[in-house]
């Protein structure tokens, strides 16, 4: 069936396996999954995106949702290590979290389409009927809150919140602006949303 969520193979014999660069492959499905969401991702879309017939992306990722989790993962991990980046500069924290915002802003309204965040925007979602998928995108979100907690681990701001305390609310804010970008606010609007809420954070 043309859109089964199992990724079946070819009836001709494979061959040799074509070669191909697994995180060039997860970028270009995530811009499948971020337009279609997962349930109505088509297999002959995600192939097509990904340049593989069905039997190379069965032997490399298994089914449509090991495909959609090892995307998110991906992702997930490239985030934290912008999030990183920016957080452990020797700036004052709040600016490191304008920048934070700013960067995650521009790619939530990038046009054509607000993409919004494909981990809070998609995987929501689908996590009730799909629990791995609800697991992975925990463990993603627990990521991101870690690497807030280190950023605010490095800065002078007093004990209380704790760094763990605040780590959480910045994180909410992050998901709270993806979520809204998705829904078509304007940039300028989660702009203005962010630097609002930096003081209540850093308070």
């Amino acid at each position: 069936m043309r859109n089964s969520t199992k990724i079946e193979k070819d009836a001709r014999p494979r061959g040799r396996p074509r070669g191909f660069i697994t995180s060039e492959v997860l970028e270009r499905v995530r811009d499948v999954f971020l337009a279609k969401g997962f349930a109505a991702a088509s297999l002959d879309e995600l192939c097509a995106a990904a340049g593989l017939n069905r039997s190379s992306l069965y032997a490399a990722f298994g089914d449509k949702e090991q495909l959609y989790i090892a995307m998110l993962r991906h992702i997930g991990q490239k985030s934290v290590e912008a999030m990183d980046a920016i957080l452990s500069t020797p700036d004052p924290i709040e600016q490191r979290l304008g920048r934070l915002y700013k960067g995650a802003i521009d790619i939530y309204t990038r046009p054509p389409t607000p993409p919004g965040c494909i981990i809070v925007g998609t995987a929501t979602v689908e996590s009730p009927s799909h629990p791995e998928i609800g697991a992975a995108a925990n463990r993603i979100l627990a990521d991101f809150e870690k690497a807030f907690e280190r950023g605010f681990v490095e800065s002078s701001l007093k004990p209380t919140p704790s760094p763990a305390e605040r780590a959480s609310m910045a994180g909410a804010i992050l998901y709270a602006t993806g979520i809204r970008a998705r829904l078509g606010v304007p940039a300028s609007e989660l702009r203005a949303f962010t630097r609002s809420m930096i003081p209540l954070i850093c308070r």
